[in-house]
């Protein structure tokens, strides 16, 4: 990676139970590897249930910090990594949808791949946007007043905060590199 990240503080935001491992362990792995400090939230402490393609259990991790007690202003930038039933859920959780807008509001950026901008849609936070997500969320996007289009990785400026997305985990290389030098350009 060409970015140096270091001193940039990033949260990763997932649910307990559904998150989809490559989406997390490669954008977590490749920042922490370009010097970034990285924080696991989730609305509880402890153990997280990675799952592959949505329904093959994987490993586990370890939520750091819950979300009621996660502070926004902490962190220098947001990763929303996917997951079908990881997604769906947080958009049901009032905390993560303070969270998210905490940080566009302040415009930090923001960076969500595969089903993770269902969370943005609930947040009201895709109007005005161009993005990328899962296919299968174009409708939703569009009915929030989002532009959905089909590419490997999107990034956006408009509404006073950065959002960086992807389609799937086929776009993880796409997505650490267009997140990773938002990231960096964040401090300038």
């Amino acid at each position: 990676m060409d970015h140096d990240l270091t001193g940039l503080r990033i949260a990763f935001l997932v649910h307990n139970s559904g998150v989809e491992q490559p989406e997390l362990e490669q954008p977590w792995q490749d920042l922490q590897g370009a010097g970034a400090t990285t924080t696991l939230i989730a609305p509880e402490t402890g153990t997280v249930q990675a799952f592959t393609n949505d329904v093959e259990k994987a490993d586990t991790f370890t939520a750091e910090v819950a979300l009621a007690d996660a502070d926004p202003d902490a962190f220098d930038a947001l990763v929303l990594p996917g997951g079908t039933t990881n997604a769906d859920a947080l958009r049901l959780e009032a905390d993560a949808v303070a969270f998210v807008t905490s940080f566009t509001e302040a415009g930090k950026p923001v960076a969500a791949i595969c089903h993770a901008p269902w969370l943005l849609v609930e947040a009201d936070l895709v109007r005005g946007k161009k993005l990328t997500s899962y296919a299968s969320l174009q409708t939703d996007v569009r009915n929030a007043g989002g532009s959905w289009v089909d590419e490997e990785a999107v990034v956006c400026a408009e509404r006073g905060f950065t959002l960086v997305t992807s389609r799937d985990p086929d776009d993880l290389d796409a997505f650490v590199a267009a997140a990773a030098e938002v990231f960096a350009g964040s401090r300038d």
